[in-house]
């Protein structure tokens, strides 16, 4: 999905479990482009904007963001995903800010190596290691072991 908004020079800004819709022949929807941009590779945008627990540190920060803070929310988005909850969570969202900023994600001892790693790839608040905006780009993560039963070249088809 980020592939391909990315390749149209799109940026979505606000994935979270309530904006995937899985349809009943397990192909999955994108809702809520309200906060989608147009965006240039070099450009950056400064717009806050997003759900504060899936804002990756760059946006919460107003540096100037681009398509790496849609892969971190796909880190975020992953974690819910199997723990059931984002990984900072606060009644004040100025708090979740602080501890997306201070603190590194907490992964309880169950939690499987493949996605911590994957996670933790997605989720580095150092953006030339953020997978995703590195050289390689979506490739890094379609070929990260968290996803080694996918065939991806499947999906396209």
């Amino acid at each position: 999905m980020f592939e391909y908004f990315h390749f149209k020079d799109l940026i979505y800004r606000d994935l979270k479990p309530e904006n995937v819709l899985v349809q009943d022949n397990g192909y999955i929807k994108v809702t809520d482009f309200g906060f989608m941009k147009k965006i240039r590779p070099w450009e950056r945008t400064y717009t806050l904007c997003g759900t504060p627990e899936y804002m990756a540190p760059e946006v919460i920060m107003n540096v100037g963001h681009g398509r790496a803070a849609d892969w971190y929310t796909v880190g975020i988005f992953i974690y819910e995903l199997i723990y059931g909850r984002p990984p900072f969570m606060h009644a004040d969202t100025y708090e979740v800010f602080k501890l997306i900023l201070r603190e590194p994600i907490p992964f309880p001892k169950e939690f499987h190596s493949d996605a911590k790693s994957i996670i933790t790839h997605l989720t580095k608040h150092d953006l030339t290691k953020r997978f995703g905006n590195l050289k390689d780009g979506v490739e890094d993560i379609k070929k990260h072991r968290f996803f080694k039963s996918i065939d991806f070249d499947e999906i396209k088809s």
